[in-house]
C-alpha cells in the first residue's frame, strides 16, 4: 500500500482563495521526467480522471495521477509565501537530491 501524500490546510486555503468566486478547479500535482535532477513536479489545474487519487477538504480538491503517486508517497504539499515569491511546494521524502528551485528532484 502506498502512503498517499498529505495536503496542508494552508495549501487548501490558498486553493480556495484562488477558486473564490468561480467554480472550484482541482489542483493537479504530477511528476514528469526532466528537470535538472531527473524528475520534475508539474502543478496545474485540471479535471479529475477516473483513476486519480483525490485529496479533498472543504470542497477543494488536489489530484494525483496513478503514475505519479509512487513518487509522491508520503510527501507533503504545502503553500509558501516568501520574499522571492509564493508557490505550492512539495516536501518529498522519496527525493534523494533536488535542485535549488525545488521543482526538480531525483530518487
Amino acid at each position: 500500500m502506498i502512503l498517499p501524500p498529505k495536503v496542508t490546510p494552508r495549501a487548501f486555503a490558498r486553493l480556495a482563495a484562488i477558486n473564490s468566486g468561480r467554480a472550484a478547479r482541482p489542483l493537479r500535482v504530477a511528476v514528469a521526467g526532466g528537470g535538472c535532477s531527473g524528475f520534475q513536479y508539474e502543478i496545474d489545474f485540471g479535471a479529475a480522471a477516473a483513476d486519480d487519487l483525490v485529496l479533498e477538504s472543504d470542497g477543494q480538491q488536489v489530484l494525483i495521477d496513478p503514475v505519479s503517486l509512487p513518487f509522491l508517497a508520503g510527501a507533503s504539499i504545502d503553500y509558501s509565501e516568501e520574499l522571492i515569491g509564493a508557490r505550492f511546494v512539495i516536501d518529498n521524502p522519496n527525493a534523494t537530491a533536488s535542485c535549488g528551485c525545488g521543482t526538480s528532484f531525483s530518487v
